[in-house]
């Protein structure tokens, strides 16, 4: 297998759709923001989520900002974000001159404690801070503890932005992620579950706010002859043609998170008899994309194994891997953010590893992979 394609992380999946909705919009040379295949795209994105209105943006980061703009969040003000995260959930709070403020995980889902979280808001509460809005994130599709965090934040008063941009089509006691909060987010990167190449979407059943993200993601344009503008805007919506790529594949978004999920069963059987080696389970009413494929390695049964030396033995076999997400109340640009918590996200970072789950990977590949972690154990 050295000599062949390296096997990647995640990569796209095209189907035979998403070139029809594309021509289409080069027919009719409807290329430019907004057009038929966005108002499309927006539809299939209500209808599969179960939300009332749908905004697509050029990303997942996008939205975000967009939520917090609307949310009146700016200088002085606090946004409390899960840690274990990609920096693109973070990095939106100081683009609008806010402080974040990092919670830790859980160990039963990796993602946002709700007891730290109740722990941080009442510190921040008590040393007068203004905390404006809660950014949970579903980590690699698996559901954050929606109901817990949903309980505390409106008990507080404070709004929830569910960055749902890995786990589109996962749920949480029947109810899609991306429609449990006050605002939700989704990303259609190239690596995600189904893409639009780079592309994302704010979420939400409030016709108001999704009147003002389309007013504020089109610089804010308002409605005269010439271009007149009353407030700052952002160039955030997605085009028409890369909408026509996600039209195509909402066709065949069941059969992908199939095929992630099929993905995540090969590798949880293939390795069950390794000793130190853990999956994450589903809770009870929990239902995850399995968008990436991770697993934690027990360093006192095994000091000599660790999460580089198996990404170090699987890149020299081609396989790309990853460590999971470094926290971000670990990266030096946040170094002088609070944080709140113990060690549970340092632990995963240190002890975890992301393997390949494209669902485009055949049963040979998916084999190989097995095979090639179990040599490292040996």
């Amino acid at each position: 297998m050295q000599d062949k394609e390296k096997i990647l992380l995640s990569t796209p999946h095209m189907g035979v759709h998403e070139r029809e909705f594309v021509n289409q919009a080069f027919e009719s040379n409807w290329v430019a923001p907004m057009g038929p295949n966005l108002d499309g795209f927006e539809q299939d994105l209500v209808d599969y989520v179960e939300v009332n209105y749908a905004v697509g943006l050029s990303s997942g980061t996008a939205a975000i900002h967009l939520a917090l703009v609307m949310l009146g969040v700016g200088p002085g003000d606090e946004v409390i974000c899960q840690s274990m995260t990609f920096a693109g959930s973070a990095n939106p709070i100081m683009y609008v001159g806010a402080t974040p403020v990092f919670v830790d995980s859980e160990a039963s889902t990796w993602n946002m404690d709700p007891d730290v979280l109740r722990q941080a808001l009442q510190a921040r509460l008590r040393a007068g801070k203004r905390v404006k809005a809660v950014i949970p994130v579903h980590l690699y599709g698996m559901p954050a503890d929606m109901v817990q965090i949903n309980a505390i934040c409106e008990e507080y008063g404070i709004p929830v932005i569910e960055d749902a941009a890995e786990a589109l089509g996962s749920r949480l006691h029947g109810r899609s992620c991306g429609s449990l909060s006050d605002i939700g987010i989704l990303s259609f990167n190239g690596n995600k579950i189904i893409t639009t190449s780079g592309g994302g979407a704010l979420l939400t059943n409030d016709v108001s706010m999704a009147k003002r993200a389309r007013y504020l993601a089109t610089q804010a344009r308002e409605k005269a002859v010439h271009y007149q503008h009353s407030e700052i805007g952002y160039n955030y919506r997605l085009s028409n043609v890369l909408a026509g790529i996600g039209r195509g594949q909402m066709m065949v978004l069941d059969q992908r998170i199939a095929s992630r999920r099929r993905n995540f069963d090969h590798y949880q059987s293939g390795l069950a008899d390794l000793d130190g080696i853990k999956f994450l389970p589903e809770q009870d009413g929990f239902f995850s994309n399995r968008w990436l494929t991770a697993f934690l390695i027990d360093h006192d049964l095994h000091s000599d194994i660790t999460p580089e030396s198996v990404r170090d033995s699987l890149d020299r076999l081609n396989i790309e891997s990853r460590p999971l997400w470094k926290p971000m109340h670990m990266q030096p640009v946040y170094r002088d953010a609070p944080y709140y918590g113990e060690d549970v996200a340092e632990r995963l970072f240190q002890t975890g590893l992301c393997i390949p789950s494209g669902s485009n990977l055949t049963e040979v590949q998916l084999d190989y992979i097995v095979e090639s972690i179990r040599q490292v154990w040996r």
